[in-house]
């Protein structure tokens, strides 16, 4: 955590000497703030134990921000709880005191809306909550109700108070949170972005797809009462649990749930009038096609959120870097890759994880690495880009973006499982290749990066 130097005068009251701050309880409005940003954190392994000189070097660019930010994709538990029949793909699991080993390197805030939450179910959810809170990380984004997952939480810092709203728009359907009517209790869980996804088919394949369904009876109920189809909405229908539409033009476009967004966007909209600076975050796997591309629909949802009063909105989830833009002067930075991924070294795994590539009660985790990744040469361990990421570093001068810097990390690409995981600053030719990726993929936002002293640099205009 945060210690900041005490200056001012020094004075005694009743025999103790106590130091008296040069200022008033004000802040001055020309201070500059930092915050240090980065995107998913799945913690199985401590890190207070290293001291290499590139480790611990980023861990003081952490500690030295006024406030520090992850995705915490992790349930902290010692097994109490079962494991959901549904997960977010591999179970998410961690010793408790790891929740300190994050405190240790300086993070302030973790957003926990993400699809692992609950992996291990509500009280997979509630003794993480405890941990977090034990460890003083100050968490947002999940909740016993969907207005507690849903409204801000606040960090107090010496120069500002700092307000964190955590959204996921990927996730099993139970793991979203749930609204009473005061008849029944809510559902606890994540506070969820929803999204209709709509398969848009040129004129003739839309109508093949339509007379499969009507050769294999689909659609009418087992009432013989007409279903899929809408009058009101002629090229459309709903179909293997999926919705198609025809059009012109192919695309699988992706609409954001409006409810959603007018209920986030209130929640962002008071905080951004309670707090000097306000995060918005959200997990989205959703992509466009690969996964470095952010969908329509997160872009939209994005500009919308600093339309409402963010000061920062903060992306991650496809384990990837995605692009950075400046709009209406305020960053938008589309995910940030990863910053811990040591998914490989969890202690156990349920049997769901085990049965889905055919391994018998003798296999262990070891075994369904090997599985999933077919011995590192498919999946994450063979892709260079997924252990590849940046802190992102905002500073502001009377709450105004000043300066967006870029410190490349590597999460050690090539490295045995044990190793691997785990950021250190990049060195100079990795570096370069990392800012090179953001930079293309920023291109499109109309957003220049330039590298100085193996850091990369958002150009901020005016017009931006």
């Amino acid at each position: 955590m945060k210690c900041p130097q005490i200056l001012g005068a020094v004075m005694l009251i009743a025999g103790v000497t106590i130091a008296v701050p040069g200022v008033s309880q004000h802040r001055s409005a020309d201070e500059e703030f930092t915050m240090a940003l980065t995107g998913d954190s799945i913690i199985t392994r401590k890190l207070s134990v290293y001291n290499e000189p590139e480790f611990l070097q980023m861990i003081e660019l952490l500690r030295s921000a006024d406030v520090a930010f992850t995705n915490l994709e992790m349930l902290f538990h010692d097994y109490e709880p079962y494991p959901m029949a549904e997960s977010g793909g591999t179970y998410m699991r961690g010793a408790p005191e790891l929740a300190n080993e994050l405190a240790w390197a300086g993070i302030d805030l973790v957003s926990r809306a993400n699809n692992h939450a609950g992996d291990y179910g509500t009280l997979g959810l509630q003794l993480t909550t405890k941990y977090v809170e034990q460890a003083g990380l100050v968490h947002a984004g999940v909740g016993m109700s969907l207005a507690e997952a849903r409204e801000a939480k606040f960090l107090e810092t010496a120069k500002a108070r700092v307000a964190l709203i955590s959204v996921s728009s990927s996730f099993a359907n139970h793991m979203r949170a749930g609204q009473s009517r005061d008849d029944v209790p809510p559902r606890p869980g994540l506070n969820p972005l929803r999204y209709k996804t709509t398969y848009v088919l040129p004129p003739a394949d839309y109508e093949n797809i339509r007379d499969s369904g009507e050769s294999l009876g689909l659609f009418k109920d087992q009432d013989g009462v007409a279903t899929g189809t809408k009058e009101d909405k002629p090229g459309e229908m709903e179909l293997f649990g999926r919705n198609f539409a025809s059009g012109e033009t192919p695309m699988v476009r992706m609409d954001a749930n409006q409810d959603d967004v007018a209920a986030i966007s209130a929640v962002v909209n008071n905080a951004s009038r309670v707090a000097d600076f306000t995060i918005v975050t959200i997990h989205a796997h959703e992509h466009a096609g690969r996964r470095e591309l952010s969908p329509e629909f997160l872009t939209t949802f994005a500009r919308a959120m600093v339309e409402a009063g963010a000061d920062v909105f903060v992306g991650h989830g496809p384990h990837a870097l995605r692009g950075i833009e400046i709009y209406r002067g305020k960053p938008i930075l589309y995910s940030l890759g990863d910053f811990l991924f040591q998914n490989e070294s969890l202690a156990r795994l349920p049997s769901e994880n085990y049965e889905s590539y055919d391994l018998d009660e003798n296999a262990h985790v070891a075994d369904f690495n090997d599985a999933r990744y077919k011995n590192d040469t498919e999946g994450f361990p063979a892709i260079p880009e997924i252990w590849e990421a940046v802190i992102a570093v905002p500073k502001f001068r009377n709450r105004q973006l000043s300066e967006l810097a870029l410190y490349p990390i590597s999460l050690g690409f090539g490295k045995p499982l044990q190793v691997r995981g785990r950021p250190v600053f990049a060195n100079k030719d990795l570096g370069e290749k990392i800012i090179g990726d953001l930079r293309r993929l920023s291109e499109p936002y109309g957003t220049t990066i330039e590298m100085r002293r193996e850091i990369g640099y958002v150009q901020i205009n005016d017009d931006n």
